[in-house]
């Protein structure tokens, strides 16, 4: 935690604190208080913007020289062109090929360098890129400093609303949720920790039940942002943490995004609704109870709405 409260003050003057949010509509719903914290409004539209400016703002002028490298779908690659741009470093970003449009356009808008290759290279020709040009690796969520820096949203949370009996999160490669484990067991002990899955992209579900980490599926989701497996990190925190994993169909991905739309007048992506997904997934479970939602982003280029 105390990671998590340095990296708090070291991000501060470069990042929101993003607003919390209700909607009497969803609580009548499911009879129960929820509270959605708003990373969709961070600065990139992301809370990947709190992990990659821990980590670039902590780099040695040796390493800040030659760069920094990384791969991403696409908010992690724009958090990290953010944060390079803030200490004037060059920065590369491995995307995917079928990565939203709109991200990869962003990323450029930050200052990247794009190296598209399949999902499945993604890895590989990152560590290309790192052989041919020295660049430092700022990992997506298999990182200290990043799983620190991403647990400031929760820190946030609690501090700005009192007595939370359930925290929610969604699960990609797990940064977010660790940085969260890390804050709530620290400041909310006998919470109820949720993740929020695709059941697409099962990986997380699975690896915390059998205790070996799984791969990813490969299968498509329009929560483009949570296709990457567990790393060895965010495995252990989240079952050191006792995190507990919803699994919510495409449909009901797409019924909460809609609702934060349409109800709540916010602009959240797919895998950002991943967590209103599974509150209702959690429904009768939830009755009475004071839920935290950490909506993740809100980088989109609509498509799902057909």
């Amino acid at each position: 935690m105390d990671d998590v409260s340095a990296a708090a003050a070291r991000i501060g003057p470069y990042v929101h604190r993003t607003p919390v949010a209700t909607s009497a509509t969803l609580d009548a719903q499911l009879e129960a208080s929820i509270f959605f914290k708003l990373e969709s409004q961070q600065k990139i539209g992301a809370f990947k913007a709190r992990g990659a400016l821990n980590a670039v703002l902590q780099l040695d002028e040796p390493a800040a020289a030659r760069g920094v490298v990384t791969h991403s779908s696409g908010n992690h690659g724009q958090a990290l062109a953010y944060a390079a741009a803030i200490r004037g470093l060059d920065c590369t970003v491995v995307v995917p090929d079928d990565a939203p449009d709109v991200k990869v356009a962003a990323m450029r808008g930050y200052g990247a360098k794009i190296v598209l290759c399949s999902q499945a290279d993604r890895v590989a020709a990152m560590e290309r890129v790192r052989a041919e040009t020295g660049a430092t690796l700022v990992h997506p969520y298999n990182d200290v400093a990043v799983i620190a820096g991403q647990g400031t949203a929760a820190r946030e949370l609690v501090e700005q609303i009192a007595g939370l009996d359930v925290v929610v999160a969604p699960i990609g490669g797990g940064g977010l949720m660790s940085g969260t484990v890390v804050t709530v067991r620290s400041q909310l002990p006998e919470a109820r920790i949720v993740g929020a899955e695709p059941e697409q992209v099962d990986d997380a579900a699975r690896s915390l039940e059998s205790g070996v980490i799984q791969p990813a599926t490969g299968k498509p989701t329009l929560a483009d942002g949570l296709r990457t497996s567990l790393g060895d990190l965010t495995f252990d925190i989240l079952a050191a943490g006792k995190v507990e994993v919803v699994t919510v169909t495409e449909q009901a991905i797409v019924a909460a995004a809609r609702f934060h739309l349409f109800r709540m007048k916010h602009l959240v992506e797919p895998s950002g609704a991943t967590g209103l997904a599974a509150v209702r997934e959690l429904g009768a479970e939830v009755a009475g109870k004071r839920v935290g939602v950490i909506v993740s982003g809100g980088n989109t280029d609509l498509a799902w709405l057909d």
